[in-house]
């Protein structure tokens, strides 16, 4: 899919990969058994999925039937100074619809196939990360709506799904009133919200804040604990502009801050939803979540 030229070989490529898709997404709605499940579609920058090394160049070019050159020249070309910051999220969607169109595809099949073997009922979620300007969910959310309306339609079935967003893009933040006219849930990466506030990278930033710590500019780890002061005034404006918009829209927070007791609490007092962590901190986040509720109950 990913060297694909045309649009007609990446609608080719990715009807290959749609029933590994739909397998997938059967096998969470399957497991999770009438529970809410998110989807966040397809995220990470393209040159992720490409080979490095040399033997690895050759041995994929072989597969593909392409010169090692043409590869390479595919490699070179999605080569970015800053991939966390560049062609990923949402963007691949706007550059490449056909990929939302292929995920939005799997997602409603793979609900219907498992609402019609089973008792419960499936209700997709589907989230747009890296949003930052509301035009742009809007762009990939008509995709999304228009494939899965068109898929329900045909099927005769009563289904219903949501599409919201994934809230880590500062701007999004300040422009939650806007976004949430298009959203119907937010979701807070504050993996990427907090990198994107402080302006360092959390793959690079461990080089320099060892000196922050020990002179008391930084007394936690801001990826490990939640920023309050700054990333958590993101959050709180974004909560508060979000459900001015649409106040029944449903707020969590995604990442490793959602494990984190003091984050939990945080989130507890801003009116989120729900927190969402590794598996491994699940009960730490729980114990944090009800110690919170009883600190601070909610009128």
């Amino acid at each position: 899919m990913i060297v694909a030229e045309t649009t007609e070989e990446r609608e080719k490529a990715l009807a290959k990969i749609m029933p590994f898709q739909q397998g997938d997404f059967e096998g969470l709605y399957e497991a999770m058994e009438g529970r809410p499940v998110i989807i966040r579609y397809l995220d990470p920058p393209l040159h992720e999925f490409l080979p490095t090394k040399e033997e690895d160049i050759k041995e994929i070019a072989d597969e593909l039937g392409i010169t090692v050159a043409r590869l390479k020249n595919v490699i070179a070309s999605l080569h970015e100074f800053n991939p966390m910051m560049g062609h990923r999220g949402c963007r691949l969607c706007v550059t490449y619809p056909e990929i939302a169109k292929m995920q939005t595809t799997a997602v409603i099949n793979a609900a219907m196939a498992v609402t019609k073997r089973n008792k419960f009922k499936v209700e997709p979620r589907i989230m747009i990360p890296l949003v930052g300007e509301v035009k742009e969910l809007k762009f990939v959310k008509d995709i999304v709506v228009e494939t899965a309306d068109q898929l329900i339609k045909e099927s005769g079935m009563d289904m219903k799904y949501q599409v919201g967003t994934m809230i880590e893009i500062p701007r999004a933040a300040l422009t939650a009133d806007e976004i949430a006219k298009e959203a119907e849930f937010f979701s807070f990466g504050t993996n990427d919200l907090t990198q994107m506030t402080f302006g360092f990278s959390r793959d690079d930033a461990g080089k320099f804040l060892d000196s922050y710590y020990e002179n008391k500019i930084y007394e936690l780890d801001p990826f490990a604990h939640l920023d309050q002061k700054g990333v958590g005034k993101l959050v709180k404006m974004a909560v508060e502009l979000g459900r001015k918009t649409r106040p029944d829209i449903h707020l969590g927070i995604c990442g490793e801050h959602g494990g984190d007791p003091t984050s939990v609490e945080f989130c507890h007092n801003v009116g989120l939803n729900y927190v969402s962590c590794s598996p491994f901190r699940v009960p730490v986040a729980r114990l944090a979540a009800a110690q919170a509720a009883i600190k601070n109950p909610r009128k």
